[in-house]
Order: structure tokens, then C-alpha cells, then sequence
């Protein structure tokens, strides 16, 4: 099925600023990303902290069709918006026809498990540099490679965690200064893997 047809069977545009699901309510639909930016947070110690930030082709809300379990997070969108959204049995649906979609999807759910267990211990130690050094970590190993654009890569991570820019860039530059990541123009380079995961508390099984 092409993105067109996808989108007139499922598709939706949210307004920026709209809550599409909060923490604990019950749900029975996922959502995947065809354009705009998702912000999911989560309550900790009675207060919201920003998990991620999702942009295309990224999905979120699976746990409540898969498992059948009340909201973990809530989701809100930062921009307008286009998702597609599925049901328990149109999602199954989708994936018995694709099965690239399958492992895509797996693959993301692996990487998401990890990265969130992680945020929310070092979250809980109130660790900036480390929840920082945890984002870099992940991001490199989104891409696939040892590079990042700086400016897109810090706003990001500023977002997420709602942390100044200019706190974000500085803890950054530290690292750079450390030699364990080095900048060229905009491009952020990963020079010390094993560093970066140290420093972010991450266990040494993950890859980058």
C-alpha cells in the first residue's frame, strides 16, 4: 500500500501543542510519524521530564495495542503534525503485508527499551552531563556512524531534556575538550566510544 493510500485510511493531522494521549489513560490505537515532531514525556518524582522528541518515520503508542496496557507516557505534539494511526487489528494487518515494517519496528522497540531505562535512572540522579553524554550515545548510534551535525544534535537534546542550549553546547564542548568527541565546521565526530559510554553510565553491551 503506497504513503497516500496509507494516509487516506489512517492518516491524521494534529495541530502543534495538541495532547494526543496522557500518561495512565487507556488506549487502543499506535501511531506512526509521516511529517512534524512528537514530544513523549513522563511524570517522575511529580514532575514531567521529556523522553524524546520523535520526528518522521518514528512510532510511539505500541505498548497499548501490543500488551493492552494503560498509557506510559504522555505524547504531544511540538508542530503540526501527520500520523498514522492503527488499531490492534490494523496494525497487525500492516505488518503481516510488510515485513521489513516488522523489523523495523522491533528493532526501533530493542533500541527504545534501552535508551528509556537508561534516561529515567540517570534522570532520577538529576545527572545532566550524563543524561547529555546517554543522548550522544544513542544518537550515534541512530545514524549508524560517527558523525552528527552539531547544531540539529544539541537543539535536539535541549529539547528533549529540557535544558538550556548554551548548557547543552557547554557540557558538549567539554567532551570535545576531553578529546572523547571532536567538531569540524557543524559536524560532531565520535572519537572515543568507549568514553562516551562511560560517561553516560550506559552498559558497555551497547554497540555504537
Amino acid at each position: 500500500m503506497s504513503d497516500n493510500l496509507l494516509f487516506e485510511k489512517y492518516g491524521h493531522v494534529i495541530p502543534a501543542g495538541t495532547v494526543i494521549f496522557r500518561e495512565g489513560d487507556e488506549g487502543n490505537e499506535m501511531f506512526i510519524i509521516q511529517e512534524g515532531k512528537v514530544k513523549i514525556s513522563k511524570s517522575i518524582g511529580n514532575k514531567d521530564h521529556v523522553l524524546a522528541i520523535l520526528g518522521k518515520g518514528d512510532f510511539f503508542g505500541e505498548m497499548a495495542i501490543v500488551n493492552r496496557i494503560r498509557r506510559t507516557a504522555t505524547a504531544q505534539t511540538v508542530t503540526d503534525t501527520h500520523l498514522l494511526a492503527f488499531d490492534r487489528q490494523g496494525f497487525r494487518s500492516m505488518i503481516e503485508k510488510n515485513s521489513k515494517i516488522a523489523m523495523n519496528i522491533i528493532d526501533k522497540l530493542c533500541r527504545r527499551l534501552q535508551h528509556a531505562n537508561m534516561q529515567i535512572q540517570q534522570l532520577k540522579r538529576k545527572n545532566a552531563p550524563a543524561l547529555i553524554a546517554l543522548h550522544l550515545v544513542y544518537a550515534f548510534e541512530e545514524v549508524s556512524r560517527d558523525s552528527l551535525l552539531f547544531d540539529k544534535t544539541t537543539e535536539e537534546i535541549s529539547l528533549s531534556l529540557e535544558t538550556p542550549l548554551l548548557e547543552v553546547e557547554g557540557i558538549v564542548q567539554r567532551l570535545i575538550s576531553e578529546g572523547i568527541l571532536k567538531r569540524e565546521g557543524n559536524t560532531l565526530l565520535l572519537v572515543n566510544a568507549q568514553a562516551l559510554r562511560e560517561r553516560s553510565g550506559a552498559s558497555s553491551e551497547i554497540q555504537l
